[in-house]
């Protein structure tokens, strides 16, 4: 079990702070479709990939001190940031984790918007259908996030260049 929760310390620690609840879930999510050991389950819900599992490991790091969770109201909603803490730090030291190259996906994840990462991982939830299916899914089931037909081969395009990446840590 701690173990798990050990991964989420080493995604953490690997990007320095992660903004947003939605972004979090989307970069676990893909490292995860990129091959990288994360278990936890994953369910389509409203804004992509979810995973309650996830969000329940966040909390039990919050609540321990490993992780600060610091909410921030942005505009008409609040906004959460999640930071390592000396005591996750601490805690991390007793786990040799074996993710090569799991701090460049994820610096590379970290670096885009919420919304590009909520595009590509539902393209990857739905990568087991035709490439136009998947459009039709995007534009259907994101149709208030407007997505574009360039952000869509843009979105590919990306998720090409983390599978290469992928493959040199092999």
């Amino acid at each position: 079990m701690l173990f798990e929760h050990a991964k989420m310390l080493k995604a953490l620690a690997a990007v320095g702070e992660i903004v947003g609840r939605k972004k979090l879930q989307k970069m676990i999510y893909i490292a995860k479709k990129m091959k990288f050991p994360f278990y936890e389950k994953f369910d389509f819900h409203f804004y992509g990939p979810y995973s309650e599992e996830l969000t329940l490991r966040m909390e039990e790091l919050c609540n321990v001190g490993f992780v600060q969770e610091m909410k921030e109201k942005k505009g008409g909603y609040y906004q959460y940031r999640y930071v390592l803490t000396e005591a996750g730090e601490q805690f991390l030291t007793h786990y040799h984790l074996d993710m090569p190259d799991l701090d460049v996906c994820l610096r590379s994840l970290n670096e885009q918007s919420a919304r590009f990462l909520e595009l590509v991982s539902t393209i990857l939830y739905f990568e087991d259908l035709s490439k136009d299916e998947v459009k039709e899914k995007v534009f259907t089931l994101k149709s208030k996030q407007r997505y574009t037909e360039e952000e869509v081969e843009e979105a590919y395009r990306y998720i090409e260049q983390l599978r290469a990446q992928a493959y040199i840590k092999s």
